[in-house]
């Protein structure tokens, strides 16, 4: 029992290296690595709850926007942009109405161009302006809700569509989601979901799933459509729409 739990502690510490910058050495396996999928909403929650806790400290301060501002920064920093990144891939590879292999040549190119830099630029704006539209304590409890969720909206891309490149950053934790893991993901999930109902509200929670499932199958149709299935960068796009996504659903019924 101690041997397993030590087990899963190593998987879910890779999870963490993989998505965040935090300092972490977890014990390194490649079954591992594949199984880290099934921790990816909890890092979610992790770093949701840091970037609550850089709002809610920066708000004793300052005014709501420099609060958001300040704790949409230290996510990115958090992450590295890791996901911020593959949205404004995406967005080089599937706005200029190039060709599929073009499009995932593109997706490559560590440089930004226009469509990437307008997503992006629209993507902080829309967090930001949602993020200060709202009382600060359902601020507070939305920054982790919608990392858990946006994050379990890419695990389900994972579950259920088709990794499409040889190799990639990607492609261990493309084929590592077993049927337990995504039940893992699920209830952490619902977890999270449950706690900002209990917490905010069932109406206000059920407009931000609501929100995360539009933003999933939006998301998902602009690059299926494309691509005949997923990059790393699409998952990193459903992250991000997917917490918009949460934000503005919840809004809509404040």
């Amino acid at each position: 029992m101690i041997a397993r739990l030590r087990a899963e502690g190593a998987i879910f510490l890779l999870a963490v290296q993989f998505l965040t910058r935090l300092p972490v050495a977890p014990a390194f396996t490649p079954e591992r690595l594949e199984a880290a999928t099934r921790y990816f909403p909890a890092v979610g929650a992790v770093v949701g709850g840091l970037g609550a806790g850089a709002y809610g400290l920066a708000g004793l301060a300052s005014p709501p926007l420099i609060a958001v501002l300040i704790a949409l920064a230290a996510m990115i920093l958090l992450t590295g942009a890791f996901h911020e990144d593959g949205l404004a891939d995406m967005a080089d590879g599937i706005g200029g109405g190039a060709s599929r292999d073009r499009a995932l040549e593109i997706m490559r190119d560590s440089r930004i161009g226009t469509y990437g830099a307008a997503a992006l630029l629209l993507a902080l704006a829309l967090k930001a302006a949602a993020l200060t539209s709202m009382p600060a304590p359902i601020a507070l409890a939305a920054l982790p809700a919608a990392h858990v969720l946006s994050r379990l909206s890419a695990v389900l891309v994972i579950a259920a569509s088709h990794y499409v490149r040889d190799h990639g950053t990607a492609k261990p934790v493309a084929r590592g989601l077993s049927a337990a893991g995504l039940c893992v993901a699920l209830a952490t999930g619902i977890g999270a979901f449950t706690g900002f109902a209990v917490i905010i509200g069932w109406a206000e929670s059920l407009a931000a799933a609501l929100g995360v499932l539009l933003a999933h199958v939006a998301t998902r149709l602009t690059f299926e459509k494309k691509l005949g299935g997923y990059t790393g960068d699409c998952l990193g796009a459903v992250q991000q729409t997917g917490e918009i996504g949460f934000y503005l659903g919840a809004l809509a019924v404040l």
